[in-house]
C-alpha cells in the first residue's frame, strides 16, 4: 500500500517517475525488549538499505545481529512478499519501498473461554466462544506453513487492504457497500480453520499501525443450540452483543471466526418445511441481523468455514464478499509440504543433513531425467510401449532401495531426494490426501518403519562440549534415503487401508 515514486539518473528533462515495489518486512521483537518500536523500525530500515543490493522474497534476513540495538531487541527479520508480484524472486533495493512492521507476539495462553448463560435461570453455562489476543506466539509460522495451489492467501490479504482503503477514503456505504464477511469451503483437512487463524495473525501485524490491539473470537457453533426451546437465537444475540462491545474499542481490530458455519446457518427452507427444528430458523435470523449491524464497523472481519456449503442458508452466502473454495493440494503443493517437513527434520537433527531442492529446481531435475530417458529410449533398438504418465515419472526417478554412500556428490544426492519427493507427491495426490494427512506422514513413518531413535542430546551453544553434543546429535540422525523409503511405505499402507475401509 503506497504510491512511492523514484526517479532515474537521466537528465531532468528526460526523467520519468519509477514506481517502487512495496515490500513487506516483519520484525519480531523479543519478550522484554525495551526499545521503542519506531526506533527499531528506523534502525531496520537503515540496516536493510545499507546492507543489501537485492532483496530475495521470501527470505529471513541475516546480519542484523551486528547492529547492537537490533541484537538486543529483535528475534528475526523476514522479507515476506511484495504487494506487486515481480517476475524475479529478487528485487534491486533501489526499486523497493519498504513497509516495515514491528511486533511483539503475545506469549500467554492461546485462548480464553467465553461463557454465556442458558437464559432459564438454572445456572446453565454455555461455552459460546474462545478469545485469543493477537499476535500470538503459538501461531508464529502458521501463515508460512500453509501451501495452496492458487494465490488464496494473497487474495484474502488484498481484500482486507481494499476495505481499509475504502474505509479511510470514507466511501459512501450507501453507494459502495461490503459486508466484511469471508466464507471458506471445501473438503475436511484442507486447512480452512488454520488459514483463518493465520490470516488473523497476519492482519494483527500488518494493521498494527492503525490498530494497536487485535483479537480473534472463535464461535463454538454447536454449543449455541440450547436445550431450551427458542433460547438459541437469544444466545446468538448475547454473543454478538459481546462482539459489539469489543468492536466499540476503535483501537482494537476484531476477527470473528465461525467454524463449521452450517451448524448455525442451516437452510431456513428446511426449517419452514419441517425438516429442521424451528429453533434453527431463529438462529439464522438472529445471525443475519447481527452481521448486518457489524458491516458498518471499520475494525471487524467475519470469517466462516464450512465442509457442507449446500447446507448454508442462501442469505448468508449472499452476504459473503469472498466465497473461496479450498481444495485438496495438487502435486506441486504436496511436494512443497513434504519438502518443508523434511527441511524441519533435517534442521532438528532427526534426518541427516541434505539440501532439499525447491519445487522449481525439482521440476528442472524431473524434466532433465525425462529428457535423458527419452533420448535413451529413442537410441535403443528394443524400445517398449509407452507407459502412463505416473509410471514414466516413477521410472525417471532413481529408486532408493539402498542407502546412498554419504560420499556421493551432495548435488547428486539432492537431485535424488527431489525426484523421490516428486514421486511421493504424485502418490499422495492419487490418494486425495489433505494437508492435515500429509503433515502426519513423517510421524507415522518414524513410528512404523524406523523404530525409536535414541533420545537426542540437548544442544549447547558454544565450546568443545557444544561441538561434541552437536556431533552426537548428527550421529543419531536417520539417513534421508531411509526416511524417504519409510514415507513411501506409509503412503502405500494408507492407500491399502482406504481400500479396506471403502469395502467394509
Amino acid at each position: 500500500m503506497g504510491n512511492d515514486l523514484d526517479y532515474d539518473m537521466m537528465s531532468p528533462e528526460k526523467r520519468k517517475p519509477v514506481a517502487l515495489l512495496p515490500v513487506h518486512v516483519e520484525v519480531r521483537v523479543r519478550q522484554g525488549a525495551s526499545a521503542r518500536f519506531d526506533t527499531i523500525r528506523n534502525t531496520v530500515y537503515d540496516f536493510i538499505t545499507s546492507s543489501f543490493v537485492h532483496l530475495y522474497l521470501p527470505s529471513t534476513l541475516q546480519g542484523w545481529e551486528d547492529v547492537p540495538l537490533l541484537a538486543q531487541s529483535v528475534d528475526r527479520i523476514i522479507a515476506c512478499e511484495s504487494s506487486t508480484p515481480s517476475s524475479s524472486p529478487s528485487i534491486p533495493i533501489e526499486e523497493v519501498s519498504l513497509h516495515i512492521y514491528v511486533y511483539q507476539p503475545n506469549d500467554s495462553d492461546a485462548f480464553e473461554e467465553l461463557a454465556s448463560g442458558g437464559g432459564r435461570g438454572d445456572g446453565e453455562e454455555v461455552t459460546a466462544a474462545s478469545m485469543c489476543e493477537l499476535p500470538s506466539l503459538e501461531w508464529e509460522g502458521l501463515w508460512e506453513s500453509l501451501i495452496y495451489a492458487d494465490d488464496i492467501k494473497s487474495k484474502l490479504l488484498d481484500y482486507i487492504y481494499a476495505t481499509v482503503i475504502f474505509s479511510d477514503a470514507d466511501v459512501d456505504f450507501n453507494v459502495v457497500s461490503w459486508n466484511r464477511l469471508v466464507l471458506l469451503h471445501g473438503p475436511p483437512g484442507t486447512g480452512k480453520t488454520s488459514l483463518c487463524r493465520a490470516l488473523a495473525q497476519k492482519l494483527s501485524i500488518r494493521l498494527s499501525d492503525r490498530y494497536p490491539g487485535a483479537r480473534i473470537l472463535e464461535i463454538n457453533s454447536h454449543s449455541l443450540f440450547s436445550r431450551w426451546f427458542s433460547e438459541s437465537g437469544k444466545l446468538v444475540q448475547r454473543l454478538f452483543s459481546t462482539v459489539n462491545d469489543m468492536v466499540g474499542d476503535e483501537e482494537t481490530f476484531v476477527i470473528v471466526l465461525i467454524d463449521e458455519v452450517e451448524s448455525l446457518t442451516a437452510a431456513r427452507a428446511g426449517a419452514m418445511a419441517g425438516t429442521e427444528p424451528s429453533d434453527a430458523l431463529r438462529v439464522v435470523n438472529a445471525l443475519l441481523t447481527q452481521l448486518d449491524k457489524l458491516k458498518r464497523r471499520k475494525n471487524v472481519l467475519v470469517m466462516a468455514t464450512s465442509n457442507l456449503p449446500k447446507a448454508i442458508d442462501t442469505a448468508f452466502v449472499d452476504r459473503a464478499d469472498i466465497i473461496q473454495y479450498v481444495d485438496l493440494p495438487p502435486r506441486e503443493a504436496i511436494y512443497e509440504i513434504l519438502r518443508t517437513c523434511l527441511v524441519e527434520l533435517v534442521a532438528k537433527g532427526v534426518v541427516s543433513n541434505v539440501d532439499v531442492p525447491s519445487r522449481t529446481q525439482a521440476h528442472l531435475y524431473e524434466r532433465s531425467a525425462m529428457s535423458s530417458r527419452t533420448s535413451t529410449a529413442t537410441a535403443s533398438v528394443a524400445s517398449t510401449a509407452a507407459a502412463s504418465t505416473q509410471a514414466s515419472t516413477t521410472e525417471a526417478t532413481p529408486h532408493l532401495n539402498g542407502l546412498i554412500d554419504p560420499s556421493v556428490d551432495p548435488q547428486e544426492r539432492s537431485k535424488h531426494v527431489a525426484l523421490k519427493l516428486l514421486v511421493l507427491a504424485q502418490k499422495c495426490r492419487a490418494q486425495g490426501m489433505s494437508g492435515r494427512s500429509l503433515r502426519r506422514l513423517p510421524v507415522l513413518a518414524q513410528a512404523r518403519h524406523m523404530g525409536i531413535l535414541p533420545m537426542l542430546p540437548k544442544r549447547r551453544s558454544a565450546g568443545r562440549a557444544g561441538q561434541a553434543a552437536e556431533t552426537s546429535h548428527v550421529a543419531t540422525a536417520t539417513q534421508v534415503e531411509a526416511w524417504l523409503e519409510a514415507m513411501e511405505r506409509v503412503i502405500d499402507s494408507q492407500a491399502l487401508e482406504k481400500e479396506r475401509l471403502a469395502k467394509s
